[in-house]
């Protein structure tokens, strides 16, 4: 097993404690933007994952970069609306 891979998986866990992270504030509040949060670090975590797993040598070169910036489009998205929401 080679450093890189070890590092591949301790940043893949990272992304996935994050994720249940925000889950977990998603079942306490109900606040949607805690589920965009978890939902978008799990599109995070899957791209390190699927280059490895595929052996992609240039992961910005692959179509798994788009997960990427969907993951990065919802986070804007849920952060946009919630700023347009009245206060409660």
């Amino acid at each position: 097993m080679t450093f890189q891979v070890v590092m591949t998986g301790a940043i893949i866990m990272g992304y996935g404690v994050a994720a249940v992270f925000f889950l977990k504030f998603w079942r306490r509040t109900g606040d949607a933007l805690f589920l965009a949060f978890s939902t978008a670090f799990l599109l995070l975590g899957a791209v390190p994952m699927l280059t490895l797993a595929l052996d992609v040598p240039r992961e910005e070169q692959s179509p798994f970069y788009l997960l990427r910036a969907l993951a990065f489009m919802i986070i804007i998205v849920a952060i946009v609306a919630k700023s347009r929401r009245p206060p409660a």
